[in-house]
C-alpha cells in the first residue's frame, strides 16, 4: 500500500452531523411554505444537487428555490436554515486534528460554494480546523460518487491518487474514490475511524 501523503474527509456524516429535518423545519418556518414543499423543493425536484455539481451558481439556485417556495430566499435565510442542520462531530474532529500531526488535511463535501464559502458561520470548528482546504464538488463540476470529483481535488491540492486516503460515511463514494484510484475507507463512527487512522499508522494506537 502507497503511503499516505493526504487525508481528505467528508464534512456531513463524519466531520458534523446533518439534520435534515431541522433544515426544513427552519426553512419552512422562515418562508410560510410547508414542510413537504420544502423538502420537495430541495431535494426532490433535483434542484440541491444540480447545484452541487455546479451546474447552477448560487444566485440561480436561491432564485430558483425562492420560485419554488413562493418567496425570495436571500444568503441570510438560506444560511440560517442550513446552520440549522449541523452539529460539529467533536470526536472527528478530535481525530483529524491528530492526523493534520503526520500529513495533510482537506475536506471535500457535496456541495455548492454556498456552504464552503461561509463555513465561518456554519460550521466553525471545521473552518478553523481545515482552513483554505476545503473543496465542494461543485466546483469539479460533479457530486461524488463521479470519479471527475476526487480526481479534480487531488489535482487541486497537489496530491496523487494513490497517496489520498479519502473518509466518508456513504459505502457509494468509498467505493467512488477506490475505483478513481484513492485509498479510501468508510466512517461508521470516530471509534472506528481511530483503530482505521492507527491501523494506516496516521495516528498513535
Amino acid at each position: 500500500m502507497t503511503a499516505i501523503g493526504v487525508v481528505l474527509f467528508d464534512m456531513e456524516g463524519v466531520l458534523s452531523h446533518y439534520d435534515r429535518d431541522a433544515r426544513v423545519a427552519s426553512l419552512a418556518a422562515a418562508t410560510g411554505a410547508p414542510p413537504a414543499t420544502v423538502r420537495h423543493a430541495i431535494w426532490g425536484s433535483g434542484l440541491e444537487a444540480r447545484a452541487d455539481a455546479g451546474e447552477l451558481d448560487p444566485d440561480a439556485y436561491l432564485q430558483a428555490l425562492g420560485a419554488m417556495l413562493g418567496c425570495e430566499v436571500d444568503r441570510e435565510l438560506w444560511l440560517a436554515s442550513r446552520r440549522a442542520s449541523i452539529t460539529p462531530n467533536e470526536a472527528a474532529l478530535a481525530l483529524a486534528q491528530r492526523v493534520a500531526e503526520r500529513c495533510r488535511i482537506a475536506v471535500l463535501t457535496n456541495n455548492s460554494s454556498l456552504v464552503t464559502h461561509h463555513l465561518d458561520y456554519l460550521n466553525p470548528p471545521v473552518a478553523r480546523l481545515f482552513g483554505s482546504q476545503i473543496y465542494s464538488s461543485a466546483a469539479y463540476g460533479a457530486i461524488k460518487p463521479a470519479a471527475q470529483t476526487y480526481l479534480g481535488c487531488v489535482a487541486h491540492i497537489g496530491a496523487r491518487p494513490q497517496e489520498t486516503l479519502f473518509i466518508d460515511d456513504s459505502e457509494a463514494n468509498v467505493t467512488g474514490a477506490l475505483d478513481a484510484g484513492l485509498q479510501a475507507c468508510r466512517f461508521v463512527d470516530a471509534d472506528a475511524l481511530a483503530r482505521d487512522l492507527a491501523r494506516l499508522g496516521l495516528i498513535d494506537g
